[in-house]
């Protein structure tokens, strides 16, 4: 279960620092579309306020998870990091099925 439990962690610190990292991108950036986000994402990934934010939110998540109070783990640990993973995977399913309507489309 820890190895559940570091994954989810991992997966919601990225997508927090990611969208931390990005909030410029969505208050007057100049690029639009697919460019915007891809050239977001790329540029994340070497930046060190990016790697900061990861570590240290997956840092209080994962110490989150291991508390010994189960309210606490579940208010700390549980709804934001399967909050943020179920919203971005939803975003991810739509934004898809947006691509794969538009691809199909007559």
């Amino acid at each position: 279960m820890n190895y559940v439990k570091a994954a989810i962690s991992a997966v919601a610190a990225v997508i927090i620092a990611w969208s931390v990292n990005a909030w410029p991108m969505f208050s007057g950036t100049k690029a639009t579309g697919w460019a915007g986000l891809v050239g977001s994402f790329r540029g994340s990934l070497f930046s060190p306020l990016f790697w900061i934010v990861a570590f240290v939110v997956f840092a209080l998540f994962f110490f989150a998870s291991r508390l010994g109070s189960k309210v606490l783990r579940v208010v700390l640990f549980w709804v934001p990091t399967l909050t943020v993973s179920g919203l971005s995977a939803t975003i991810a399913l739509l934004i898809g099925w947006l691509v794969v309507r538009e691809h199909f489309r007559q």
